[in-house]
């Protein structure tokens, strides 16, 4: 039995009844795909014939790839063979039902988290019908969307937001469709023809009720990598088959250990896009069209195995369109397929690159009220408006400049409104029926909420030296002095050019006793929190850079040239060579800061005029 002083992890509980099972039932020439809604949310309804049943079955599946994505590093582990063993000896002479009731009843006492996800939000609005979802990893956001044009013979429609029961069993039913049945869609409370509410006959079943509690943090990723499609990003296009180059050089390569394993995109204006497959820097050139950004640059992303969620869909993709937030952020894809669009967005980090999660979300407001603007922009929307561009709620609402701006994140980040990034419109799209507990999502563990609480300590936290390693990094120091501790703590990291963090080690006690397998600790949390804000100080004004380094690279036909600039305060450091080899290095030294600054800065107008990329531009 698990010890009973053990808390349980912070979850959201949720309470759903539909109204029976989704499935899609076949009747001669026919079928209807019936899709119940939650019971305990207002009623939605919408009732159409689907007029590519095909390509809605390949969108349905893609989807369902997402919901069950898990691609967290699972060691080598013989305890669960071991009970899958026993319990099967133990169900050798159950039936069927018998047995899979037996599983589920060992999983629900082994993995309870495997009942803990929220079942898929459906928004039916008068221009599309929408299905979202994230995956079970916490890495992988979804909205799979049908224009209206997408459906023939459409019946009574209410608009609004519900969830739907979207089981292995619909999946394996949806799978049954074909080109030569007649297709019909029903998303509602009931199913057609069904009974009351509460009430069961040989038709409708009972009422099926599902009480979970959803992990704070999977509910905090969902609503966070939603809020970040209305960042500013990087836009490009590529052509379906780019994307299945990429995907079938991946299929056909497996991961290096040690090894890098990022997605780059080579960014110049004007001309075509570049897709670089780490470690084997095999390039695949786009072949949409040239980019249309006014800056030069290096995005590298990571999470690309996570693009084979969508394989069933991109036989019928028109074009694919990328939405770059910068280098280890979140990445949007957006797939057209004709009427069916389907957004899927990739976090950019996973648990253990906790820094990079760190960074984006300073980037994001941590404000859990619902303020005053807000509740104007819901009203706007609720008024029979359902979605609307950012121009047309400033008009409506009142509420414009940069408080719009902030409120529109703070609505998408408490999960009231949505951001479509493929139609460029804000959705009214409350993700719950009740009021989520912002207070509680605001940070994503104790230790983070103690290491902000320590930052608006005066003093609490310095950054004793900043020290440029070359080949790995810059190396943090850091003095983090706790009052109720009586004592200081000396953190210290090196950070990567691009954000991740490749060695740390701190001086209190659970550093010394776990390190970092159960996660940073406070001290090295708050240290990295005051170099970012540190950071974006220096980036208001030229004139507080004193320690800055900067990455370059470009491409000659099948080599890669690579400049590296540092400036350290009355020093500036120049490195350049090959990618991959030794890197040959110039040391100057100036009279002052300023003239350091200046010849930095010069260098990298030169170095820009020169077509090099910046290679770790946010």
């Amino acid at each position: 039995m698990p010890d009973e002083t053990t808390p349980e992890p912070p979850a959201t509980p949720a309470h759903l009844s539909y109204g029976g099972s989704s499935r899609v039932a076949t009747a001669g020439d026919t079928a209807r795909v019936e899709l119940f809604g939650n019971l305990d949310r207002p009623p939605v309804k919408f009732e159409a014939t689907v007029t590519n049943p095909i390509r809605f079955r390949e969108a349905m599946s893609a989807l369902y790839g997402v919901v069950g994505s898990d691609y967290r590093y699972v060691p080598k582990d013989r305890t669960a063979y071991m009970a899958y063993l026993r319990l099967k000896r133990e169900t050798a002479a159950l039936n069927i039902w018998q047995a899979q009731q037996a599983y589920f009843g060992w999983l629900l006492r082994n993995d309870p988290l495997a009942f803990c996800i929220l079942d898929p939000v459906v928004t039916v609005h008068p221009d599309q019908v929408m299905f979202e979802v994230f995956g079970k990893d916490e890495s992988s956001y979804a909205a799979l969307a049908f224009k209206r044009s997408a459906f023939a013979e459409v019946g009574e429609t209410a608009c609004g937001t519900t969830n739907i029961d979207f089981s292995d069993a619909l999946y394996q039913s949806v799978q049954q469709m074909r080109s030569t049945r007649k297709t019909r869609l029903s998303v509602g409370s009931a199913g057609v023809g069904s009974a009351g509410v509460g009430m069961a006959t040989e038709t409708r079943p009972e009422v099926l009720e599902k009480q979970i509690r959803i992990p704070d943090s999977w509910m905090r990723g969902f609503l966070q990598v939603q809020s970040a499609a209305t960042l500013p990003f990087d836009h490009l296009r590529l052509a379906p088959m780019d994307l299945y180059n990429a995907l079938r050089t991946l299929r056909m390569n497996g991961d290096r250990k040690g090894k890098r394993r990022g997605l780059r995109f080579e960014l110049v204006p004007a001309q075509q896009p570049r897709i670089v497959l780490e470690p084997w820097e095999t390039v695949i050139p786009a072949t949409a069209e040239p980019f249309k950004g006014k800056a030069a640059r290096v995005v590298r992303v990571w999470g690309r195995r996570r693009l084979m969620t969508i394989k069933r869909l991109l036989p019928f993709v028109e074009s694919v369109d990328v939405y770059l937030l910068g280098s280890g952020l979140p990445s949007f894809w957006v797939f057209r397929a004709g009427d069916i669009t389907l957004t899927l967005g990739l976090t950019g980090f996973t648990a253990a690159n906790w820094s990079s999660a760190l960074g984006f979300d300073l980037l994001l407001p941590r404000k859990t009220q619902t303020t005053e603007p807000l509740a104007k922009v819901v009203k706007f929307l609720a008024d029979g408006v359902w979605a609307a561009t950012r121009e047309e709620i400033a008009t409506g609402s009142g509420v414009k400049g940069s408080p719009l701006l902030e409120t529109l994140q703070l609505g998408c980040q408490q999960g009231q409104l949505m951001f479509d990034l493929a139609n460029g419109v804000y959705r009214l799209r409350p993700i719950l029926n009740e009021p989520i507990d912002l207070v509680r999502l605001q940070y994503r563990n104790q230790r983070e909420k103690i290491a902000f609480d320590l930052l608006t300590r005066r003093g609490a936290v310095k950054i004793v030296s900043e020290n440029r390693i070359a080949g790995h990094g810059l190396e943090l120091t850091g003095q983090v002095s706790v009052e109720e501790d009586k004592r200081d703590y000396r953190p210290q990291m090196v950070l990567a050019d691009e954000g991740q963090v490749r060695r740390v080690t701190c001086t209190c006690a659970p550093f010394r006793t776990s390190g970092i397998k159960g996660g940073p600790c406070v001290h090295l949390i708050a240290l990295r929190l005051a170099f970012a804000d540190k950071e974006a100080k220096r980036a208001k004004t030229d004139d507080a850079v004193v320690f800055e380094t900067r990455a370059f690279t470009r491409r000659d036909g099948d080599t890669e040239q690579t400049m590296q600039l540092s400036l350290e305060r009355q020093k500036l450091k120049v490195r350049w060579g090959r990618a991959g080899q030794p890197m040959r290095l110039q040391s100057l030294k100036f009279n002052s800061e300023a003239e350091a600054r200046k010849a930095y800065f010069d260098r990298l107008t030169e170095l820009d005029a020169r077509g090099y990329l910046d290679a770790v531009a946010d």
